[in-house]
């Protein structure tokens, strides 16, 4: 699992993103450096199957409980008691999972863009499109797709950088684009 770790303990990346580019949303990327700037230390991970990290062999390993053991495991690996977990979307439920748990690490749970009961309409629309990417071949078919999938979000802009493929986008080797 790759991760983004910024702050008092460590201003470095995990060594296996230094050469890579930055794969955190602009909109994440503004969050983390104020939450430095008043003392946090911040991780962003990438769970399997997403940005940077490896591709899990089992399809069907790809589900919250995976997800979770995985948080547990970086948990442990920072070396850290507790945390204060900010989760947007399936980080939410991943938070919402790991808060539950008996003797859970996590101190503070902030939710964003998710909640305990997910409608049909919400799931209808994601089934929509995640996983189902169409063949981004240029930096402009991707801009349209994460701009068209991001609509319902609320108002985005240029300066923002919320839509900017390359925040949601990178390259298999020499292919074509792929979503983060």
């Amino acid at each position: 699992m790759a991760y983004l770790e910024w702050g008092e303990r460590s201003q470095r990346e995990n060594p296996r993103l230094r050469s890579r580019p930055h794969p955190l949303r602009a909109r994440f990327r503004r969050l983390a450096a104020e939450m430095v700037r008043h003392g946090y230390r911040v991780i962003c991970p990438d769970v399997a199957g997403r940005g940077d990290s490896d591709w899990l062999k089992n399809p069907m390993e790809y589900a919250v409980p995976t997800y979770v053991f995985d948080m547990v495991t970086l948990i442990a690996r920072l070396d850290v008691e507790s945390v204060h977990w900010v989760g947007t979307s399936l980080g939410g439920l991943i938070g919402m999972t790991l808060a539950a748990m008996s003797d859970s690490p996590i101190q503070r749970l902030v939710l964003n863009d998710v909640g305990p009961v997910l409608t049909a309409v919400s799931l209808e629309r994601l089934s929509s499109y995640v996983g189902k990417w169409p063949p981004l071949p240029t930096i402009e078919a991707a801009e349209l797709f994460v701009r068209s999938t991001s609509a319902s979000f609320g108002p985005h802009t240029d300066a923002s950088g919320d839509s900017s493929p390359s925040t949601s986008c990178g390259r298999i080797r020499t292919g074509p684009l792929r979503m983060h």
